[in-house]
């Protein structure tokens, strides 16, 4: 299916922890099994709104991110639905051990959020910048994986992952995002959104990079290049189909992610592809580095996530298809 978008992108006035904080006090107004857990961070994340409305229904662990997910797994064994938040980081490599055992292995039903991925941690530097947290993630069984692209989205998927029983784990933007869709769009867990239709190459993109790559098809249409541009925005289950067709019908394909290319999205396409449809493929996005401090604009372009690194990309695979 191919989706209505914002005819102009810009970015959302609406911050995506304020759809966050919204979304679950909706949720926990509905059922009253809904619980919220962080790690100190409730004042960053701005939930400390649901913390007033339903301190019943709160539980802020301290700075402890591996016992939070081991109290987030009590919840679950109890019939609570806990969403787990702390920074992407902490809520992936510092607790992955306890999501593992505790969560997953046990067959239990927590929603682990982590936010600020990717080069989105800006000032807060290296330490707290995510590159791996989606490929850790996707590495656990039974683990679904997500990064919603702007609010709309996030709404939804949350609304979504409420209600089905499961581990998921969501990477999310504190802060503002470029607005890509209308208010009311719904989305499947698991499908493909097509963007733009094209012939000479798709573009899959995930999160920040979907806007550089909608952006990306612009400049190579100006250039005679049909550019397809498909959101992946669940890396687990991955939609397989929706990738094996785009290769067979334009040939030449493009990842694009705020995320280490290895273990990343570039990898999970890479393995449909290489059993499938074997297509040249260009990866855009962190090659095997560790973040740093800088604003989002800086880091974007130090780690060629922007969409003239995208361009080059397309234009390099739509040449190899020709050899």
């Amino acid at each position: 299916m191919q989706f209505q978008l914002e005819e102009k992108l810009s970015n959302d006035p609406v911050e995506m922890r304020s759809v966050f904080c919204d979304t679950l006090m909706e949720l926990a107004g509905q059922n009253r099994d809904i619980m919220v857990l962080d790690a100190d961070l409730m004042g960053a994340m701005g939930t400390k709104p649901f913390a007033k409305a339903f301190p019943e229904q709160t539980v802020d662990c301290g700075i402890q991110e591996a016992n939070m997910m081991g109290v987030a797994a009590g919840l679950s064994a109890a019939g609570k639905i806990p969403f787990a938040h702390t920074f992407a980081p902490f809520a992936t490599r510092r607790a992955c051990d306890q999501i593992f055992v505790s969560g997953a292995y046990a067959k239990l039903n927590v929603k682990i959020v982590g936010s600020d991925p990717g080069i989105t941690a800006a000032l807060n530097g290296g330490t707290h910048m995510p590159f791996e947290d989606m490929g850790i993630m996707r590495g656990i069984p039974t683990m679904t994986v997500l990064e919603p692209v702007d609010t709309v989205m996030l709404r939804d998927l949350m609304r979504q992952i409420a209600g089905v029983y499961g581990m998921h784990y969501m990477r999310l933007v504190r802060k503002t995002t470029v607005r890509v869709f209308h208010d009311g769009a719904t989305f499947d867990i698991g499908r493909a959104v097509l963007l733009r239709e094209g012939t000479d190459v798709t573009i899959i993109a995930s999160g920040f990079c979907v806007a550089e790559a909608l952006k990306a098809a612009a400049a190579l249409q100006e250039q005679g290049v049909s550019a397809r541009v498909l959101n992946i925005f669940t890396w687990k289950p991955i939609d397989a189909q929706a990738i094996i067709a785009a290769a067979a019908q334009t040939g030449a394909v493009v990842t694009a992610e705020n995320h280490n290319i290895i273990n990343g999205l570039g990898s999970a396409v890479c393995e449909i592809l290489c059993q499938n449809q074997p297509a040249p493929l260009e990866m855009v996005g962190v090659h095997d580095e560790f973040g740093e401090v800088g604003p989002v604009d800086y880091l974007a372009d130090r780690f060629g996530l922007t969409a003239p690194y995208i361009v080059e990309a397309a234009k390099k695979a739509i040449a190899r298809k020709a050899r």
